[in-house]
């Protein structure tokens, strides 16, 4: 079961933990996890193929949006931007992607 499903079309490719995603569509899912872990699947554009699993942690911010958030970060050089989080519609508490040290570049 998903609690959270959102598609979204990058128009340049984007980093996300492990790996680049290619410019294109994309269907983001939050898994409904009983251990209450935070599990984003990013699928293909018709779900047939996923793309990444990665574990996210909480980000919390005040205002609540009525359309999905997702918050990009600049890397060095040609690096593609990062997916840094995902917010729902509705949702105060987004995902967080998290990144290891050596792929984190500030």
């Amino acid at each position: 079961m998903y609690l959270r499903k959102t598609i979204v079309t990058f128009s340049d490719a984007v980093e996300i933990p492990g790996q680049v995603l290619p410019a294109g569509t994309y269907v983001f899912r939050l898994a409904d996890s009983s251990t209450d872990r935070h599990i984003v699947q990013i699928w293909n554009a018709d779900e047939t193929q996923i793309q990444a699993t990665t574990i996210t942690i909480p980000n919390t911010r005040f205002e609540r949006h009525d359309r999905t958030i997702f918050e990009l970060e600049e890397r060095a050089g040609d690096s593609p931007m990062a997916l840094k989080v995902w917010f729902y519609p509705g949702d105060s508490t987004g995902q967080e992607f998290v990144y290891s040290h050596h792929s984190y570049n500030r």
